[in-house]
């Protein structure tokens, strides 16, 4: 996941300062807040000749179209447009270069994107107030996140708003492609290790495993005496790796794996009509508790010795509460 710098976070340093030391410490995109203020492509020109990293415009006015030849002028790679700003459908020129995005608030719904979703590359998804700095990420955006995703698989998604390592962890594993950090960047005593931090797996948790889990009804669930056919529909249509196979009070007994499902069909290959569910069944699969937090969750899957790629999630009670897949990390985070 690209980390996108909001520069105007920074400020205790000049613009100068600011810019040398997030080129020099890695970033990936300067984040630059546009609050219906012309003179921010001021900023915009002097990054270009400080630093060749791509910049990343948030434009927040209801009168966009005042900066259109400011973008031919200095064009950028990423530019967003507030959606709650604009007072009527944007309609961006064709000759704006760069990715285009569309922001919203926590408070707005995801449906806005798809009345204009042919003018958009990805959604920037605002976990705080936008244009402000240091605010609390908002968790019901793990949802959005989750929702967006589903309804609009080849759109990215960028977020800002509270970003900080424990979060940055989780919208890497919710597949996000880009967010924003300003405050959590600058407040630090070394930037570089904030950086490495948004980057890697050292956090304090101050989120659940059920604050981030796809829940129960999103999940494949099936009962113990479903047939075969059952188990490859749930494989299909969830493509999550495997499914859950419960009693009639939502206790989880097991699960079916792609894998286990592979090692069936080997045993019984010469009459696969011998197959029977039962068999395929792992029943003392590995599992995470819906209240354990985030650090704890890892903590229990380093412990492991084969790779993990995605776990159910039960109550403490044995019920099952939800799943959680890792497939959008890269190989040894986990």
């Amino acid at each position: 996941m690209k980390i996108s710098a909001s520069i105007y976070s920074q400020k205790r340093k000049t613009l100068q300062e600011t810019v040398q030391q997030l080129h020099d410490h890695g970033i990936d995109l300067f984040h630059v807040d546009c609050n219906d203020d012309i003179e921010v492509f001021q900023d915009i020109a002097a990054i270009r000749k400080l630093s060749n990293k791509p910049i990343d415009l948030h434009i927040i006015s209801a009168n966009p179209e005042k900066f259109y030849d400011l973008l031919r002028a200095h064009p950028v790679e990423y530019l967003t447009f507030q959606h709650e700003n604009l007072t009527e459908p944007i309609n961006i020129p064709i000759d704006i270069s760069g990715k285009k995005g569309l922001a919203f608030t926590s408070d707005t719904p995801i449906s806005v994107f798809s009345e204009q979703q042919d003018q958009f590359d990805f959604v920037l998804i605002m976990a705080t107030t936008p244009g402000q700095s240091g605010g609390q990420f908002n968790k019901s955006n793990f949802e959005k996140v989750r929702a967006f995703r589903k309804q609009f698989p080849n759109k990215k998604i960028h977020v800002d708003g509270g970003v900080n390592a424990e979060i940055s962890f989780i919208l890497r594993n919710m597949g996000v492609y880009a967010s924003v950090s300003g405050s959590y960047l600058f407040k630090s005593d070394y930037l570089g290790a904030a950086m490495l931090n948004l980057k890697g797996q050292n956090f304090d948790s101050q989120f659940t495993v059920s604050d981030i889990m796809i829940a129960a009804e999103e999940c494949p669930i099936l009962g113990a005496n479903s047939d075969l056919q059952a188990v490859l529909q749930g494989l299909d249509q969830y493509k999550m790796g495997f499914v859950m196979i419960a009693d009639q009070q939502g206790h989880l007994k097991g699960i079916i794996s792609n894998a286990d499902l592979r090692k069936g069909l080997m045993r019984n290959i010469q009459n696969l009509n011998n197959i029977a569910v039962e068999s395929l069944i792992n029943t003392d699969p590995v599992k995470v508790d819906a209240a354990s937090s985030v650090k704890e969750m890892l903590l229990q899957i380093k412990a492991q010795k084969i790779p993990i790629n995605y776990l159910p999630v039960t109550d403490k009670n044995n019920r099952i509460a939800g799943a959680i897949t890792f497939f959008n990390l890269i190989k040894g985070e986990l």
